[in-house]
């Protein structure tokens, strides 16, 4: 006899368990079914333990600036297993909370590997021997690295590094290749190049960080540079070839033919949906470039079924798979749902960090818009410099037609706690005139923001 639910959730990533949780406050009696660990990847394996990875960095970096602020040590080190250690601990410790919002919640946890059968009026979920009925049956399944095996873009725990591996080694290596220049690999590109390691990036892309406003990514590869990072761009791996003591990889950049060499190669560049082996195709769901084809409330056409986050298709955002896991609940519950076009900001926890809202300018101007641009550099900001953090900028853009604000970007400090200001702002549908007539309290680096939005017309104050 089956186990029955209203609502089964696949996958406990923050679109899964956020939906569960919402599912339950709805007054539905949910279930949630995890293979893994409760969190899913990004509390486990992405989002969180890398950020703790990367505080790690920030702190050792500072150290070399001490002098800059009248402070002195006797040594400077690190001890890389303490670091690893205190990432996991992390991880762990947000998992934990994971698992007592389900009890709290009274969501029925389910281990396993869910398969889906046809059943009615949802598709039946297969979780080893039980089997779960439910009125609605959400995909939170997420997504996994890419890799291209062809060329020797692939795993192999020692050599090659996805983002899994690139969490837990056991020594910090001398030398390493990043191919991709995305959030996830410049992250670990800035990560090890602050704890002493040499780092080259590759991206076949013109650009680094390339769905970034080009203005930004290229101050933001000015920054990367004066760390100590190397880049090739845009350039395309041809072959990688694996030895005892290291990687080599025979690259193509500006039409000449170049060998790099390092001790390991982390491969980011991009990730696929994870719609095998659950029954998708039987059931008559489309799937296009391995992600599940949706209509705007997360429908996949199959009824009963739906589908959220990464495995739904980009952006591949843990904070939009949540903000889509709660619309689609609260539509199947019949409420008026929450936008689901709201802007979605975009973070990279580099240092320094970037961070973007809205339309970029060439995005602004091939949509026939009439941008209004503004900057402001964090050099002139009183917090930045007595901060000792002056690299980077504020970059607004409004319709010149209407005056909303339709575009923000940053690089900078801490600019990634700064971005849903001109989030907040886009929701609320806000005016130049509004942004101008905000109070920012001084001294902050918020007021970049202020000041920028100033600049975009002409009335800027302090530059």
């Amino acid at each position: 006899m089956a186990d029955a639910f209203d609502v089964v959730v696949i996958g406990s990533g923050p679109g899964g368990y956020v939906t569960a949780i919402r599912a339950s406050q709805l007054g539905f009696k949910t279930a949630i079914v995890e293979r893994a660990e409760l969190g899913g990847i990004c509390l486990n394996w992405g989002c969180i333990p890398t950020k703790a990875l990367l505080k790690s960095a920030e702190v050792y970096e500072t150290l070399d600036h001490l002098g800059d602020y009248g402070l002195s040590v006797e040594k400077r080190g690190f001890d890389f297993g303490k670091i690893v250690e205190r990432s996991r601990k992390v991880a762990a410790q947000m998992n934990s909370g994971v698992t007592f919002l389900m009890k709290k919640h009274k969501i029925e946890v389910v281990q396993g590997t869910a398969r889906l059968e046809k059943g009615s009026p949802a598709p039946t979920v297969v979780v080893g021997s039980r089997k779960l009925t439910a009125k609605h049956v959400i995909l939170a399944t997420g997504a996994r690295a890419r890799t291209v095996p062809a060329i020797g873009l692939e795993p192999d725990g020692e050599r090659v590094w996805t983002y899994r591996e690139a969490l837990v080694p056991k020594a910090a290596p001398k030398s390493l290749v990043v191919v991709g220049s995305g959030a996830i690999g410049m992250e670990f590109a800035s990560f090890y190049r602050a704890l002493g390691s040499d780092v080259t990036v590759v991206e076949m892309m013109p650009r680094i960080l390339p769905v970034e406003d080009e203005e930004i990514s290229k101050a933001a590869h000015k920054v990367f540079e004066k760390r100590g990072i190397k880049f090739r761009v845009p350039a395309n791996v041809k072959k990688l070839t694996k030895g005892k003591t290291g990687v080599s990889l025979e690259i193509e950049a500006g039409g000449k033919a170049e060998t790099l060499t390092a001790d390991v190669c982390i491969v980011a560049i991009g990730i696929v949906g994870n719609v095998e082996d659950l029954g998708l195709e039987a059931l008559g769901v489309k799937i296009e470039k391995t992600h599940v084809v949706t209509d705007s409330h997360g429908a996949t056409g199959v009824p009963g079924l739906y589908a959220i986050g990464d495995v739904a298709g980009p952006p591949w955002l843990a904070h939009k798979a949540s903000h889509e896991g709660v619309h689609c609940i609260e539509h199947i519950a019949g409420l008026k749902p929450t936008n689901l076009n709201a802007p979605i900001p975009g973070c990279t926890y580099t240092t320094p960090q970037v961070a973007s809202v809205g339309l970029t300018e060439a995005q602004a101007k091939e949509q026939g818009l009439e941008p209004k641009v503004g900057r402001f550099p964090f050099r002139v900001n009183g917090k930045a410099v007595a901060a000792g953090e002056v690299d980077g900028l504020v970059k607004t853009i409004f319709d010149g037609r209407t005056g909303a604000l339709i575009g923000a970007h940053m690089v900078g400090h801490e600019v990634t706690e700064m971005i849903q200001g001109f989030a907040m702002a886009m929701t609320l549908e806000a005016t130049e005139a509004e942004i101008q007539a905000t109070v920012f309290p001084h001294p902050t680096m918020s007021e970049a923001m202020h000041e920028a939005a100033l600049d975009a017309y002409g009335r800027v104050l302090h530059l």
